[in-house]
């Protein structure tokens, strides 16, 4: 029935499946792994399903002549697809499916290129210098924070300084941002310096690593 679907309904032609190498997953008896046992004996089926789709986000400006069609920035992979006999609160059992995602850089090189001048601590102000590609969208709301090198999101830093507010010097090739004494972690330790951009809403350039 959901092969038939997906020839007939556009909308579900792109979307892919993994193998069944699992037995029907309905109908069972609650609390068991015995198939359909009531006067309306139901026959089993595969009746839960995982499916997914990347969206090309090229697609449609391909279609409409704009752009040339170019390969996807995410690409997945099915790494086991797989039914849960064990769970027996509902006359179904579960499905789950485990995803390897790879995600190729949009960019080729950094928009935004950062270093940690000098020695670092919280005994003196420091120095940040940073250069941007030409193209880039800079905003007055633009910041560098200033993270542990095992960070996991945007909002870990331990302190950040505003691009516009906090710089100290420009010329053509780069800019120069002071961070405060006070602000600098007086444990010290391994860290790293992240430019958030507010017009992308992302990080767009990332330190190498350097000691406080």
């Amino acid at each position: 029935q959901l092969n038939m679907a997906k020839k007939n309904e556009a909308f579900l032609k792109d979307f892919r499946e993994g193998p069944l190498l699992f037995k029907p997953t309905y109908k069972f008896d609650l609390y068991s792994e015995v198939y359909d046992t009531s006067e309306k004996k139901r026959k089993p089926a595969w009746t839960d399903r995982i499916l997914w789709k990347v969206k090309n986000i090229y697609e449609v400006e391909a279609k409409e002549g704009e752009f040339p069609e170019e390969e996807n920035a995410v690409s997945v992979s099915l790494t086991n697809y797989l039914s849960h006999m064990s769970y027996g609160i509902s006359d179904h059992k579960p499905v789950t499916g485990t995803f390897k995602l790879e995600m190729k850089p949009l960019v080729s090189e950094p928009l935004v290129t950062l270093h940690a001048e000098g020695e670092w601590s919280a005994q003196h102000d420091v120095l940040i210098r940073y250069s941007a590609v030409r193209e880039f969208p800079s905003s007055a709301w633009d910041w560098i924070g200033l993270f542990q090198v095992t960070f996991r999101h945007v909002k870990d830093y331990v302190t950040y300084a505003w691009v516009e507010d906090d710089e100290i010097a420009s010329n053509r090739d780069s800019k120069q941002v002071y961070m405060s004494a006070s602000e600098i972690p007086k444990m010290g330790g391994e860290f790293l310096l992240c430019y958030y951009s507010n017009n992308l809403q992302s990080i767009v350039g990332i330190s190498e690593p350097f000691q406080v």
